[in-house]
């Protein structure tokens, strides 16, 4: 028996989600781990393709660092927007910030190793600052309309915990493509991925028992009855960010 099964299961709906406080506190942590891991990289660990078609390591680390520089400056998140949308139109994709994500890749297809993690260190401490001093009326407007299951939400949505998600699964995406175990701890990761299965449960409703292997893992229950699925957390936010897919309770996927 592992430790996990060990564990006694949390019931889903006793989860407290994570504020905006908690948010930033957990970013800074996640910011210096996502650095921490493009300083660790090996040069062809950069080259190596990864589950998302069109991005190596290299491409998925400039999404990043061109992330953080929107969400660091309102005139730069717009500028990146405006700039994405011929590119939606190339990709064929009718998501706005599918093709914000690609302007940042592009725009940074010459910088060297050394300029992406420089520019990272300064771009994310910029954005956590930015979205800390974030009005609380600012954030609270439903400005988003975001994919089912989360539908229209509030900018607190993405600035509070949505981005800080998507180093930390795209973190999980590197580590799978180099073949190296993500730097996974209870106290930070853990927190991460109970606050997702909280918000992926409740996007569904369906009774099911989940066992997640690793540090960040756990034993998570809703309702009873249902499937029970024992996995990896890797494999977990994989299934979940649709990198792969399955049946029963996980074939309901969460932006991440």
């Amino acid at each position: 028996m592992t430790g996990n099964q060990q564990t006694a299961r949390i019931d889903v709906s006793s989860i407290a989600r994570i504020d905006h406080d908690e948010a930033m506190r957990i970013t800074a942590v996640e910011n210096r781990k996502f650095g921490d891991v493009m300083t660790a990289l090996s040069p062809d660990q950069w080259s190596t393709q990864t589950e998302c078609t069109l991005w190596d390591v290299r491409a998925m680390a400039a999404h990043l660092v061109g992330s953080a520089a929107s969400q660091a400056s309102p005139r730069e998140f717009l500028r990146q927007k405006r700039g994405g949308k011929p590119i939606c139109t190339e990709l064929g994709s009718p998501f706005w910030w599918d093709g914000m994500n690609e302007l940042q890749v592009r725009e940074r297809e010459a910088s060297t190793t050394a300029q992406l993690i420089d520019e990272w260190s300064t771009a994310s401490a910029a954005a956590l600052k930015s979205r800390t001093k974030m009005p609380r009326l600012i954030a609270g407007l439903k400005l988003l309309n975001l994919p089912e299951p989360v539908g229209r939400q509030p900018l607190s949505y993405l600035f509070d915990i949505g981005f800080t998600r998507d180093v930390w699964a795209h973190r999980i995406d590197i580590a799978h493509a180099t073949a190296t175990e993500p730097d996974h701890d209870a106290d930070h990761d853990g927190r991460i991925l109970a606050d997702i299965v909280a918000e992926w449960a409740s996007t569904h409703g369906e009774p099911f028992r989940l066992i997640l292997d690793g540090p960040a893992g756990g034993s998570f229950v809703q309702g009873t009855g249902g499937d029970e699925i024992h996995l990896s957390v890797v494999d977990f936010v994989r299934t979940l960010a649709e990198r792969t897919t399955a049946d029963g309770v996980l074939r309901h996927t969460l932006p991440l």
